[in-house]
Order: structure tokens, then sequence, then C-alpha cells
């Protein structure tokens, strides 16, 4: 687009004007006046005046014809920032995705400028070198410095007084008397050029075909959607690395999109010994200083190859070429607070404005994904086998009715037995339950107290690492009391079922010499902390592996033979109409960790109900019976993705007022025979945070356009005042 130069005024004759979005929970632009001498255009990033503060803000449109009563009480756009404009492919984006979920636009644009005040140019840092000239008096700090520095290159300054042990004082006396100068450090570059030739991988026929057509994808160009469907092991990442190679042949950018979880050293240590240097990348770990580097690495092109979790998909970036979804089926891609979308989704819909290719990749596709191949809508990439030969692991039906754990225990014999027997072979084995903590409940033996969080609807879990009782839901947390506060009775608390902790403790009681480690979100306090205890595994430092989902996604742990699945039953009974699905992925997942590049892998699955038809296709290994089933319940049942779904969370301080509104909601909304409003109901988890929720359920044919309806609904419907709040999710990944 053409720049909206100075000297071309608003119709009326005035200084032109611009509607800039800013990005606070607003849906629309506001209006600004351009000073003199000051140009212009859509997507330049920009500080405007917002009531008493100063915004970062996007310019969206030209006003060409301001309403000329209004001309004089607009601010001015304070300046514009030396940042690239976001292009008009990114604003589309914002728009689209604002439009779909319902979400402000300026909240949407919000995810694009992530930077806030590190927006801009870098602050230059500053280096120390030592220059000669003998300091007047020595100590003992001074001499560790100037040992460092002995070789005379150019040392960071925080960076040597933190290698020296010397605070910042010590260097700049040294620098009054002229024993060391101050330099400039050289610019980093955060974005290495990979080498699309570094390294080519060795592959298999039936992956070389695969190869082939990833970049068939890219040299073809446009819009397509392919999906890498290949068994655990059978290597998609590397397949879909030649894609990506295309890319940066064509000097283009890709983006890398997957669970955070999984943004592990595993997968940056092998797209450095593809490419030669590591991605750059995009968290919630990352620090201010280095997320804004990064965005500006990827706005001015610099990147070449983007890996993210989900909020990857809004930055600005300059040439996207190719985006990739790896473990495309993984929730969480869903945004469960602010802006409510899908990143897999929204990957697609980027992917179709930028009108450049888009894959997807899974051992257990979604249901939406598998059936848009089914229907030939994406374009189905097989990889049926194992890379290297190696066998799928065999999996065992554990009937906990016929075989159950000793009492007190979780564990049962046979499971026992077999972790003995790979312990003796030097192997080792996982014991996955989906749980953090030590037990889900605690209660009193002497009256049935049982430990419940104060402002949620939620019971108290134990933490015995932390000794303490704690609430997932808000985070309250309180110490494990020693009397219960019902009663007065000591000693009587008792734990009730078993979270990780309480099964290291199990593991740790049958195999006292083994080397344990847990694998829990609550425990790992940051993505290095993670990886450092993944490479621990991968290193076989650790015998027995007791994990939550953290364990399911990605890794590969070379002596892991035999996983066990305490819980198998866990996911199957939460209302989630998505709940066998999610169980199917969940449990192939991390029994596929076994037995990828020596043996042969085993998998145990504990369960009550080995007759559920998800746990007779694990067994079976028969994934098609299971898609066969899942795919017609939901197309009898008009469920995604041969329906659509919408939920309506109402929330207040009381339970009376956000019943109240639920139902004056419902009766508000327009009739439509392709539409289902169910409820006013209360909500399983019916308080948190100490606020009482009802929930709405809205269900429409697949072709139907559900947004819209929402949104002409909610403009006719009641309004929200005082503590009462309403939360609209389209597309619900989460019915709690």
């Amino acid at each position: 687009m053409d720049e909206f130069p100075t000297s071309r005024p608003a119709a009326n004759g005035s200084a032109s004007v611009v509607d800039v979005l800013v990005p606070v929970a607003i849906d629309q632009a506001y209006s600004y006046r351009v000073p003199r001498g000051l140009a212009l255009k859509p997507g330049d990033v920009v500080a405007v005046p917002l009531g008493a503060r100063e915004v970062l803000g996007v310019v969206w449109a030209e006003n060409p014809n301001p309403d000329p009563r209004l001309h004089n009480r607009l601010k001015d756009v304070a300046e514009k920032l030396d940042v690239p404009p976001l292009r008009d492919e990114l604003r589309r984006m914002v728009d689209w995705v604002s439009t779909y979920t319902l979400s402000a636009r300026g909240m949407v644009l919000r995810m694009c400028l992530r930077m806030g005040e590190h927006l801009g140019p870098e602050r230059q840092r500053m280096g120390v070198r030592l220059v000669g000239v003998p300091p007047q008096r020595m100590t003992p700090a001074r001499r560790r410095l100037l040992e460092i520095l002995s070789d005379g290159l150019l040392h960071g300054k925080s960076d040597v007084a933190k290698e020296a042990g010397v605070s910042p004082g010590v260097i700049d006396g040294l620098v009054d008397e002229g024993t060391l100068s101050v330099e400039p450090l050289p610019r980093e570059n955060p974005a290495p050029e990979p080498d699309p030739d570094f390294a080519p991988a060795d592959f298999s026929p039936e992956q070389a075909r695969a190869a082939e057509t990833m970049r068939g994808l890219v040299t073809a160009g446009g819009f397509q959607a392919a999906l890498i469907d290949g068994v655990t092991g059978s290597g998609k990442t590397e397949v879909y690395f030649e894609a990506v190679a295309e890319v940066i042949r064509q000097r283009r950018q890709s983006l890398i999109l997957m669970p955070e979880i999984a943004l592990t050293g595993q997968f940056l240590d092998r797209f450095a010994q593809r490419f030669g240097v590591r991605p750059l990348e995009w968290h919630s770990e990352l620090t201010p200083r280095t997320r804004a580097r990064n965005w500006a690495a990827i706005a001015a092109g610099e990147a070449r190859v983007v890996v993210g979790a989900r909020s990857a998909l809004f930055l600005p970036y300059a040439d996207l070429g190719l985006i990739i979804v790896d473990e495309e089926h993984d929730q969480a891609y869903k945004q469960e607070d602010g802006a409510h979308y899908h990143a897999r989704d929204m990957a697609v819909v980027r992917a179709s404005i930028a009108k450049i290719p888009i894959v997807l990749a899974s051992a257990t596709p979604s249901v939406e994904t598998e059936v848009n191949a089914r229907k030939g809508r994406y374009q189905r990439i097989p990889l049926p086998s194992r890379f290297g030969g190696q066998h799928m692991p065999q999996i065992e039906a554990i009937d906990l009715r016929r075989e159950p754990p000793m009492r007190g225990r979780f564990i049962s014999p046979r499971l026992a037995e077999q972790i003995g027997f790979a312990i003796e072979r030097r192997e080792q084995a996982l014991l996955f339950l989906n749980r953090r903590g030590y037990a889900p409940l605690t209660l009193c033996r002497a009256c049935g107290h049982r430990f419940a969080c104060t402002i949620c609807d939620a019971w108290l879990v134990d933490h015995r690492f932390r000794q303490r009782l704690v609430c997932h839901h808000c985070g309250f947390s309180m110490p494990r009391p020693n009397q219960c506060p019902h009663c007065g009775a000591e000693e009587s608390l008792v734990a009730v079922g078993p979270g990780v902790e309480r099964l290291q403790e199990e593991a740790t009681s049958l195999f006292p010499n083994a080397r344990t480690m847990v694998l829990s979100s609550d425990l790992i306090t940051s993505i290095e902390t993670m990886r450092s205890e993944l490479n621990e595994i991968a290193e076989g430092r650790v015998d027995i592996i007791i994990g939550t989902q953290l364990v399911a996604k990605g890794h590969n742990f070379p002596r892991l033979n035999l996983v066990g699945v305490v819980d198998a039953d866990l996911g199957l009974s939460n209302g989630d109409p998505r709940a066998a699905e999610r169980t199917f992925q969940l449990l192939n997942q991390v029994i596929g960790r076994a037995g990828r590049e020596q043996g042969r892998g085993v998998g145990f699955l504990q369960t009550h109900q080995p007759e559920h038809p998800v746990m007779k296709a694990l067994v079976a290994c028969d994934r098609e019976a299971f898609y066969a089933s899942e795919i017609d319940i939901r197309e009898r049942t008009l469920y995604p993705p041969f329906g659509r779904l919408a939920s309506l969370i109402i929330s207040a301080g009381d339970r009376p007022t956000a019943e109240s509104f639920g139902r004056q909601l419902a009766s508000a909304a327009p009739f439509d025979e392709r539409v289902q409003v169910l409820g006013p109901a209360e909500a399983p988890l019916a308080v948190i945070k100490g606020r009482y929720r009802f929930r709405l359920l809205v269900k429409s044919v697949r072709g139907f356009d559900l947004s819209n309806y929402l949104r002409s609904w909610l403009a006719k419907g009641p309004k929200t005042k005082g503590n009462l709040k309403l939360e609209v999710d389209v597309d619900p990944q989460s019915f709690l």
C-alpha cells in the first residue's frame, strides 16, 4: 500500500487522520491526527495517547473523511516506531480471528505485539577490555578479574563480573584508573542461517517418498494442506525437515508449531544435526529482551526458521513460506483465556490467507483432521513403519478386577514383575499416571472430613514434595496439617488415591536400588530444567520414570522398552465428548515411547474396563477400528467435525445471579431450526476462584455461520453488569 503523504490532507483540508488499533480489550480502532512531517501507512507500529497513558498501536486504515466536528478533539500520533510494519496478511489474520472467535480485535492484536516497552531499537550492550595500565592497588577481587581479562578480548561487563565473582563496582574502579577500557559489544545475530544441505537424512524408501512429497508441496507453492500420518518413531520430523530445507533454499521463512511442553532440547539438537544451527525459539520462558530481539529478527526476515508454542502463530513474519503443526492433535494448542482460539485451526487460516502450504503431523490425528484427510481436503502422507525396522510396542491389558494390586498399592503384581525384569536387563521402565501430586484427596478417618478448596468446587491435592495441599484450579494452597480442622483428631489424615509422587514412593519401595525420577509440570520450574531432566533419562541415568502427560510429547528415550499405564481409565469418565479420542491419543503416544531404538517395546494398560472400545483398539493396535467407531458416533450425533459447538460460560460472585442471567440469555436466543441452545446448566466445576459458573452449550449444523449467530444474539441479549462475566468459546475443547 502507498504511504499517506503529509501533503495529502483529510477531505476537510485539515491534517490527515488514521485509524489506529490498540492492543487492549476493545474491538474498534481509534482515530488520531497525523502530525505534519510524519508519513504513515497501514501496518505501521506507532505510539499513541490513550487516556492518561501512551500505548503501542498499529495503523489499521486511513480515515479520509473524519467528522470535522471531532477533528480538533482528536489527539496526535506520538511517534512512529522504527520497526517493520505489520503486513496486510497478518492484519487480515487479526480481523479473521476476531470475527470467528468473537474476541476483541485489540486482544488479538496484543498477541502480535508481545514486546510492550521492549519493542524498538535494542539498547547497545557495553563490554570491557584490558588495556595494560596497572592499577594503583591490587586486591583479590581485582586479581581474579584481571586474570580473566588477560586474554585481551572484549568481555561483556555483567558476564565477566559474574565469572570473576565480583561486583560491577570493581570493574568501574578499574575503568576509572585506566586499566580497563569500555567498548560497545558487537550485536548478536539472534538468527544464525541454517544450511539446507548441512546433513541430509538417510531415508528409507518409504520416508524418501514422503520427503519428496514435502519438497513438492513447497515447490508448487500456494495454499495446500497435508497430513504426515506416521506411527510413533517413524521419522515424521526428519521428513518435514525436507519441506523446511526447501523453504530455506527459497530464502523464505518457516514456522514449526509445537505444544510448549514439547519444545525439548532433543528436538532442537535434531534440528541442529540436520541444518547446522538451532532454530529461533519462541515460548513463554524467553526473557523480555530476548523476545524483543527475536521479534525484530522475525519481522526483518532474518530468522529463517522459528520453532514456537501457539503464540508464535501471531508473529509478524516478513515472508512466511511454510507452517508445520507438530503433534497437531494436542490439546495444548487451544488457548483457554483471553482470545479463545485453536492454534492448529488458526494456522490453517493463516496459511490460507498467505497462500502457503501447511503440514500437520501426528501419530494419532484429531478426528477433525482425520475426517479432512478422508474427504480429500488434506493430502495424507503415510508413514506406517518405524524407522530402522523397529517394531511397534506390543500392548497388553491388565484387568484390575482379576489382577488387583495389593491393598494400599497401585502397581499390579504382573506390572511390578515386568518392571523388575526390565531393570535386570538394564532397560528403562516408565510408569504413566496423568495425575500430579501425591494424592487427589485427603480425608480424616475419624470424621470423614475432606479437604476442599475454599474458593473452588474442587478437592485439594496433596503435594508431599512441597508439603502443601493445593488447588489445581486457582492455585490456593495450605500447609498439610497434623490434625483434622473439623474434629481435631490427630494422626487421622489419610491420602486417597495415587498421584505421581505416591507412585514414586511405591516404586522406591518395590525397587530400592533403582534410580527414579518424577516428570510432572508442577515440579519443573523452567523449560531448561525440563530439558536437563530429559537428557538425564536419555543418557540412561534413570531406571524408572514416573510421569504425567509431560512424558508423552515426542521424547526419545533409547533405553526405554516398558511402559505401564497405572490408570488407563482415568480420562474416560469426565463428560467430555472428546474423552475417548483424547484417551486413545494420549495412551497411544505414551506407549509409543517404548522400543524406539533397541529391543521390543511393550505396554501394559491397567484398566477396570478392558472391554471398552478404546482399550480393545489399543491392545489390538487397530487404529482404524477406533476412528471408524468414533467418526460414526460424531456423525450420528452431529458433534464436530459434523456439527459446530460454542460454549457460553456465565460467572458471578453468587449462584442466583449467574443462574438468572443464564436463563435471561437463553430466552433471548434467536430461533433458528439449525441451532440448539442447551442450558443453562451448572458447569461441572461449579465454582472457580469464588465465582459461580453456569454454561450454555450452542450446537449447530456444520455449514452454519455460528459466529455471526452468536454476535447477533449477544448484541440484542441482556448485558453483563456488576460482577457478572460472560465468556464465549467457539469450538470449545474443555467442558469443565
